[in-house]
C-alpha cells in the first residue's frame, strides 16, 4: 500500500530578526523539555509499586524494576519457546525498518509509555515514548517489519491497531504478533477451585470492564485480515505454568514459566483489585494463596 504525503500551505511564518533572543528561546525550550520528561517521568506508586505517569491509568502493569526484571525472564521464556528465535516472520536478508510497539525494557524504533529502556544503544535504534493507540505518524516512511508482542492488558481497539499497521508498512512488508490467550486452563479439571483461578476471574473481569480484551490471540487472523493483510500465519504453543509436565524439555519452560508468572503475579493484580475496593492486605492475601497454587505440581495449568 502506497500513500503519498503532501505538504499544504499555510499562511507564511513569520521570521524572528531578533536573532540575540535565542537564549530566551533556549531558555524556554528548557522549561519545557523539563515540563515534558516531569510529566512523562513522575511516576504514580500503588502499594509499593510504580506505574506510568504517561496515559496515567490506562494501562495497569506496573513500570519499576520489580516488572523490569520479569520482562527480561519473560524474554528468556521466549525465546525458549520459540527455539531462540527472535521473530518467526520470513524477513528478507536486509530489512531497512522495523517497529517494536510497547517495547518494554528494550533489550527497531521502540515505542512505550515509560521510558525505562537503556541508554547506550546502537546508532540505529530508538526509542519513542508514545501510545500506539493514538495516531501513528508513520506512512510518509513506512516498515519492513512491525512486531508487537504480548500487548495484551494494553490495547482497547484491535482492529484499529491491526489497520495502522498495514498502513504502515511497507508492500511487501511483515507483521508479527504474539501474545498469551489470557486465560489459565488445565485439561484435567485440577485449575478448579484455586485462589490463582479467583484472581484470574476477578483481574479478568477488570479488564473487561475497561473495554480490554484479555485473549486476542483468538481474533488475531480475523483482525489481520479485515485489515488488508494476506498470507497470514497462526501458532499456538502450551506454555505450562511450572515443572508438571514429563518431557524434560517443557519441564524446563515451565521452571521459566514459574518464575516469570511469580515476579508477575503481584505487579497484574495490585491495581487491577484497588481499582475495585480491595485493601493491600486482601490483595497480598490472595495473592499468598495464588503463589502456592502457582507452585502446587498437581495443578496442571497452562496458558496459550
Amino acid at each position: 500500500m502506497a500513500t503519498d504525503v503532501v505538504a499544504r500551505s499555510a499562511d507564511p511564518l513569520e521570521i524572528d530578526d531578533d536573532i540575540g533572543s535565542d537564549s530566551a528561546y533556549g531558555d524556554e525550550l528548557s522549561k519545557y523539555s523539563s515540563s515534558l520528561t516531569s510529566r512523562v517521568t513522575d511516576y504514580p506508586e500503588l502499594h509499593g509499586r510504580r506505574y506510568h505517569a504517561f496515559r496515567e491509568g490506562r494501562y495497569l502493569l506496573p513500570n519499576d524494576e520489580k516488572e523490569a526484571d520479569r520482562l527480561d525472564i519473560h524474554h528468556a521464556l521466549i525465546l525458549r519457546i520459540l527455539d531462540k528465535k527472535l521473530h518467526l516472520a520470513p524477513l528478507g536478508p536486509n530489512p531497512q525498518r522495523a517497529l517494536d510497539l510497547c517495547t518494554g525494557t528494550g533489550l527497531v524504533i521502540g515505542n512505550d509509555l515509560s521510558p525505562i529502556q537503556p541508554s547506550m544503544v546502537p546508532a540505529n535504534l530508538k526509542f519513542v515514548v508514545d501510545d500506539v493507540e493514538d495516531e501513528w505518524a508513520y506512512e510518509h516512511e513506512p516498515f519492513d517489519y512491525i512486531h508487537g508482542r504480548f500487548l495484551v492488558g494494553a490495547i482497547r481497539d484491535w482492529p484499529r491497531l491491526m489497520r495502522q499497521a498495514f498502513a504502515c508498512s511497507k508492500p511487501g512488508g511483515w507483521v508479527e504478533f504474539h501474545d498469551w490467550d489470557g486465560q489459565i486452563r488445565s485439561d484435567d479439571g485440577s485449575l478448579k477451585d484455586t485462589h490463582l483461578l479467583k484472581l484470574q476471574d476477578t483481574v479478568m473481569k477488570v479488564f473487561l470492564d475497561m473495554g480490554i480484551n484479555c485473549n486476542p490471540g483468538a481474533d488475531y487472523k480475523l483482525w489481520l485480515k479485515a485489515a488488508g493483510f494476506v498470507k497470514i500465519t497462526t501458532k499456538v504453543i502450551k506454555v505450562p505454568l511450572n515443572t508438571w509436565p514429563k518431557d524434560p524439555e517443557l519441564k524446563k519452560t515451565g521452571a521459566l514459566s514459574l518464575m516469570q508468572h511469580l515476579g508477575g503475579l503481584e505487579g497484574i493484580a495490585i491495581a487491577p483489585l484497588s481499582k475495585i475496593g480491595w485493601s493491600a492486605d486482601e490483595i497480598q492475601v490472595l495473592l499468598s494463596k495464588a503463589r502456592t497454587d502457582i507452585h502446587n505440581r498437581k495443578v496442571h495449568a497452562y496458558f496459550n
